[in-house]
């Protein structure tokens, strides 16, 4: 597995330079065009002109702050009063290989490789409202369908995902000439189908399965035409308590997930006044968790470390409007080995 996520990282690796690389190139070749015969040679008001932003462009800083809202929506607010809709759809593929062996007296007696490969689609429709000038109140609402397939069985599920409610609150004013800094808060609810409650073949699970509560600060700094982002947060997730799951030889009875804290930094380049590229990279740490079965055994899983790389393109079709592009590449073995994204808002 981890040589194909080197064998895909590099050609966008690559990919990447090559379009960092070109606004450079063009700066190093650009000789001025000869003047036709008989023509009056260009004046340097003519120069301006044709350099400067056309009507409706926008301000580089306008299409960096809109990137930063598409790549994570803790780096903006909105007015008070405002209404803003967002739209993503997200693919992600999760595959490994397991050794699975059976040992009795103590030899083996059973040795099989098991291939196991999950495809997830999530529309995700996001609802922002300005409470204040300076506090953004949040809902989102995920519609997920999964599939996975593995050796003994494969099964697929349709529902809706977990609920969550956030808020986003800017405690100073943003000035262009200091980084801005967000505070945010978000409840998770377990809306969708419990991992906890699932019968062995009767389908995936398309939410955690327990309430969490997350807290974090954001910080952003806009340098026209670059924009520097970094974030961090912690979250307390509630037990799934009541449960009566078979597991194996036991059947279990409660989960206590464990802490979890994230990271992230990145940067956003605007080319243009209508393009902009954003790479990034976000780290998870989650502590173990507690499982409890009927029988009184107790245990405690390892902890796991999701990290990925993304690189992201956004493009300006309207004034008010942005659709933005990315692709995640995962970089350890708690993370998906592969993320497609996309971005768009729905009040044009």
């Amino acid at each position: 597995m981890t040589t194909m996520k080197f064998l895909i990282a590099r050609p966008l690796a690559l990919a990447l330079a090559t379009l960092f690389a070109i606004p450079a190139w063009a700066q190093l070749n650009t000789t001025p065009p000869a003047t036709a015969p008989g023509a009056a040679p260009a004046s340097t008001d003519a120069a301006r002109d044709a350099l400067a932003k056309k009507e409706g462009e926008g301000d580089q800083s306008a299409l960096l702050q809109q990137t930063l809202t598409a790549v994570d929506k803790q780096y903006s607010l909105i007015r008070r009063k405002q209404i803003a809709v967002t739209y993503d759809l997200t693919y992600s593929y999760v595959g490994e290989e397991r050794i699975v062996t059976d040992l009795a007296n103590g030899s083996t007696t059973l040795f099989n490789i098991e291939n196991t490969s999950s495809h997830s689609v999530t529309n995700t429709f996001s609802v922002d409202y300005g409470l204040l000038d300076n506090l953004t109140g949040n809902v989102t609402m995920p519609l997920i369908s999964r599939y996975s397939d593995n050796n003994l069985s494969n099964g697929a599920s349709n529902s809706l995902g977990d609920l969550s409610l956030g808020a986003r609150w800017q405690p100073f004013e943003a000035k262009r000439d200091r980084p801005g800094l967000t505070m945010t808060s978000n409840v998770r609810l377990p809306t969708g189908r419990s991992p906890f409650k699932i019968i062995a073949g009767s389908g995936e699970a398309t939410g955690s399965g327990v309430a969490a509560v997350t807290g974090g600060v954001s910080v952003n700094r806009i340098v026209d035409p670059v924009a520097l982002f970094g974030s961090l947060n912690f979250t307390l997730s509630a037990p799934a308590k009541n449960l009566w799951q078979v597991n194996g030889t036991r059947i279990l009875t409660r989960v206590q997930p464990g802490k979890t804290l994230g990271f992230g930094m990145g940067f956003a380049y605007a080319l243009s006044y209508g393009i902009s590229t954003t790479l990034s990279f976000q780290q998870a740490i989650s502590a173990g968790s507690k499982l409890r079965f009927a029988d009184g055994l107790e245990a405690k899983t390892h902890m796991q470390t999701s990290s990925i790389l993304n690189m992201g393109l956004g493009y300006r079709i309207s004034p008010k409007t942005t659709i933005n592009l990315s692709v995640g590449i995962g970089l350890t073995p708690d993370s998906p080995n592969m993320t497609v994204g996309m971005n768009m808002p729905l009040n044009f």
